[in-house]
């Protein structure tokens, strides 16, 4: 979002005038607020409209192929575009793997080898940190309600 000041997104919020209960303005059109059924539809509003962008460096390395700049430049875009760190990126996707192994049933002792986990205190601080629930809560799915970060893509 180019628009908004990055620093203020991250852990932070930006106003947006003329916000109601059900709809908010942004860049001259109004919006109706997302639930789970439509947050797919949203996203591609967001795209269609140029307010979300997508930086061709950082796609390309989360895609795996090369970037074609510095570490430091590529260090420098992810932190533009996202608000976060290549590393905390990282480390979110390693969180949702084992959110969804642990989902699929995988003991917690084999999810630690598997993604590389120093230990268990270091698996259950990223659980709680990145994905807001515990080995236990995901291993029993007794989750109030769904985890759109868990989509299997």
């Amino acid at each position: 979002m180019p628009h908004f000041p990055m620093e203020r997104l991250v852990d932070g919020n930006v106003e947006i005038p003329g916000t109601t209960r059900r709809s908010f303005h942004l860049k001259g059109s109004t919006w109706r607020l997302p639930g789970y059924d439509d947050a797919e539809w949203f996203v591609r509003r967001l795209v269609r409209e140029e307010i979300l962008v997508l930086d061709p460096v950082v796609a390309a390395v989360l895609g795996g192929g090369p970037a074609g700049v510095s570490a430091r430049t590529v260090q420098r875009r992810f932190v533009a575009a996202t608000g976060l760190t290549r590393g905390t990126i990282r480390q979110i996707g390693r969180a949702r793997q084992a959110a969804g192994l642990l989902q699929d049933g995988v003991p917690a002792h084999d999810v630690i080898h598997r993604l590389g986990y120093f230990d268990q205190p270091h698996l259950a601080r990223s659980l709680s940190r990145y994905v807001g629930r515990t080995a236990t809560q995901l291993a029993g799915r007794t989750s109030p309600e769904p985890l759109s970060l868990l989509y299997r893509t």
